[in-house]
């Protein structure tokens, strides 16, 4: 009774599709009510005969005429021969002419899976080649080609006559025929298996039903293989350089090497040329992509984004590559270059603010690290000046675990030198070696005691330390040298019980440490800029970033990590502070939370439930006041069909001596909303909260949007279609505020 409702409840499809019932449409892409033939061991051949020459067949009735030589089988009749399959209801074979008709019920599929099917075949006695009526092919790697009249050849290319192809789905989720989102149609059609290909002559690609502007000649790759051809386009429209539309052509150099080519054509403004190659071997694999164009440019963004060059080059290099020496050696680095300063933003590149070229030669083993690596730094910042950044040529570093235990503990050493130069500004060389102990123990009661030794001994030599603003970071001019040392004691007392028919966790823990007094201010800060506590360096050893600084301290620290896990529930949370025990005067600028002897507090809190919830909380507490200093929440809500993200960031620490340590507030908010089975909404938005009680320096009002972004989208197993609106707030030289429009369309095997 079931499958009697199902088939009436998709009559109606079936009629609307069909045209009028009970008679048989042409380009019929929908599937045949016969499976088809499954792989069958052939039987041993005669001896002297190959296997290739024979053919195998089994039915439920067998006629043989002796006088014409004609062999009839009937009901089920299936053949094989060489990797070649036949299922049909009747088959004749002329054993004369070698002439093979099959009727009913038929699907022949090849060695390589593609699998034709047809009111009528007639085929030769390979089963390779032959003429077939009412034909559909469903291969084997995706898509599905039907028509009038089709004609297989021995070397597997199928040709048709008034045909159709999609790679869509032909039936709904009730199991219904229904009509591809997206279909060719063509009065010639070519299928080449061998090149993985299908070429057209006379066709139009038709998008919901309605057909588009006639193509006379063109070809597409089927499956996920990768083959010369145009790629999806895409459609732009911004107030800078009017329309746009972009057409990717891909070269297939080998199978391991592609180019490709993207003309941008713009009504307002002169075409950009883009070009992407791509590279794999048995070593790695690298891609480097170019742009370039001609237009005029604002480069002196401090004076207002008023000046500007005449019509000159504009271009971008992005590479990046990773090679694979050996089992241990391995070489990698990026490549990101442009010609001015607002060139990606006005063509929708990028958003970085600074573009960074790095290499790297590494050596890994269980037991030592070895790295060289450089790297240099181009700023887009606005009033930054480019010969401040400095460019690190190279870094050496070492790292050596000793395998023979030491007092029972574990020793590390470390050899690192730093060689950064400016081509206006400070230049920085530094060398260090160190060593470190580690000895873990378990008490019978079940703490976790770690007791740590560390020593590292510095030489430094700097020269035009006048030509860096900041006091604090300059150090002394000339060389100097530095010996470091602390020792520490770290105890965790993990206590784990059942609670709500899930596991709790509540661990106490208190680190000391003692380190005597260093002569930070003597030597360059290059890499210890970024000061704030966090729950991340809570407990660590120097709680400055980098190297260039230590915590020349003593210091108990103490907090507590709890977690619960519950059937789709969890939570994690950690709560700490610290004391300084000594009274020395401190390194850490006001504000930093570690300027006075209690710190403030510090915590991060992570709640998931299921896969619906998300939310991670990090936050710092004035010791004294308890005032919010950072405030951080991350949160997703959803599914992955609709989803809310939400973004907050509020830095109130007050820090006024160091310029790259200013306060901010901000938000950023997300989402995404399915309100149909292939369509969904998106948006997403930016907005600055700072003012000027935050920063003195900042321009917003408290609430200053930046951009947002705002689009609807249709996506099914086949196809991708959608229009996005971005508004951008803020001008940056020519790269103008102003709202811009992007159109999207990718249909499968036809574009990626």
């Amino acid at each position: 009774m079931t499958r009697l409702d199902l088939l009436s409840g998709c009559a109606f499809s079936a009629a609307l599709l069909l045209g009028l019932p009970g008679v048989a449409a042409a380009q019929d892409l929908q599937d045949r009510p016969v499976a088809p033939p499954l792989p069958e061991a052939p039987a041993a051949p005669p001896p002297g005969a190959a296997a290739e020459d024979q053919i195998n067949f089994s039915a439920g009735m067998l006629e043989y005429d002796y006088e014409q030589d004609i062999v009839t089988a009937t009901s089920d009749v299936r053949m094989f021969r060489a990797g070649e399959r036949l299922r049909a209801d009747k088959v004749v074979w002329n054993r004369k002419t070698g002439k093979v008709i099959a009727t009913g019920n038929i699907a022949v599929t090849n060695p390589q899976g593609d699998t034709a099917y047809g009111d009528q075949i007639e085929l030769t006695d390979s089963l390779k080649d032959g003429l077939v009526d009412n034909m559909l092919v469903v291969l084997d790697r995706g898509g599905r080609l039907a028509a009038d009249r089709g004609t297989r050849y021995e070397d597997g290319t199928i040709s048709l006559d008034r045909a159709a192809y999609t790679a869509c789905s032909v039936v709904d989720s009730d199991g219904c025929p229904k009509e591809p989102t997206w279909k060719v149609t063509a009065v010639k059609v070519t299928y080449r298996p061998d090149r993985e290909r299908v070429y057209y002559t006379g066709g139009q690609v038709h998008l919901f039903g309605l057909p588009s502007i006639p193509l006379p000649k063109f070809s597409h790759p089927i499956g996920e293989g990768t083959a010369s051809g145009l790629l999806s386009p895409s459609v732009r429209y911004d107030r800078v350089n009017g329309f746009e539309v972009a057409t990717p052509y891909l070269f297939r150099l080998a199978p391991n090497r592609k180019l490709t080519v993207t003309p941008h054509v713009y009504s307002d403004v002169l075409p950009m040329l883009q070009a992407n190659y791509e590279h794999l071997n048995e070593l790695g694999a690298f891609s480097i992509t170019g742009y370039g164009t001609a237009s005029r440019r604002s480069d002196d963004l401090s004076s207002g984004f008023a000046s500007s060059t005449e019509r000159a080059f504009r271009g971008y290099l992005d590479g990046v590559g990773r090679f694979q020496l050996d089992e241990n050696w391995s070489l990698s680095g990026s490549l990101r270059l442009t010609t001015d300063r607002t060139f990606l933003r006005r063509y929708d590149i990028s958003r970085a603010d600074r573009l960074r070229t790095t290499f790297a030669l590494e050596r890994i083993d269980r037991d030592s690290y070895f790295s060289l690596a450089g790297w240099a730094t181009q700023t887009l910042r606005v009033g930054e000046r480019q010969g401040l950044q400095p460019v690190a040529l190279p870094e050496l570093d070492y790292r050596r675990r000793m395998k023979e235990d030491l007092l029972g503990g574990t020793v590390q050493f470390q050899l690192n030198t730093l060689a950064l130069g400016r081509k206006a500004g400070q230049d920085t060389q530094r060398a260090f070696a160190s060593a470190r102990w580690d000895l873990r123990r378990l008490t019978n009661w079940g703490q976790e005691v770690t007791f740590t030794a560390f020593a590292r001994a510095d030489a430094y030599n700097t020269d035009d330390t006048a030509a860096t603003n900041v006091v604090r970071y300059r150090g002394l001019e000339g060389f100097h040298s530095r010996a470091i040392g602390a020792v520490a004691v770290d105890v965790r007392w993990p206590f784990v019980g059942e609670l709500f028919g899930g596991t709790q966790r509540i661990t106490p823990r208190l680190q000391i440490v003692a380190s005597p007094k260093i002569e930070n201010l003597d030597l360059p800060n290059e890499d210890a800029r970024a000061i704030d506590l966090e729950d991340s360096n809570l407990f660590a050893l120097n709680r400055f970033a980098g190297y260039d600084r230590w915590e020349d301290s003593s210091r108990a620290t103490y907090g507590l990590d709890y977690g619960l896990d519950l059937p789709g529930l969890s939570i994690a949370t950690n709560i700490g502070q610290s004391y300084r025990l000594d009274n020395r005067e401190t390194i850490f600028p006001s504000g930093t939370g570690l300027s006075d002897r209690f710190s403030d507090i510090v915590g991060r809190t992570t709640v998931r439930f299921r896969d619906f919830v998300s939310l991670t909380h990090r936050y710092r507490l004035d010791k004294n006041s308890l005032a919010v200093r950072r405030n951080e929440i991350d949160a997703t809500v959803g599914s992955r069909a609709t989803y809310l993200l939400v973004g907050y960031l509020r830095l109130n620490r007050d820090i006024d001596q160091l310029e790259d340590l200013q306060d901010r507030e901000e938000i950023r908010v997300g989402g995404r909303v399915q309100f149909a089975r292939f369509w969904s909404a998106f948006a997403s938005g930016l907005i600055d909260l700072t003012d000027r009680t935050d920063d003195v320096f900042s321009l917003s009002d408290g609430f200053d949007p930046i951009r947002h972004r705002l689009g609807v989208q249709y996506e099914d197993d086949c196809l991708t279609l959608g229009v996005t609106w971005r508004q951008d707030y803020r001008t940056t030289g020519d790269a103008r505020r102003g709202s811009s429009f992007l159109l999207t369309l990718a249909l499968k095997n036809l574009g990626r």
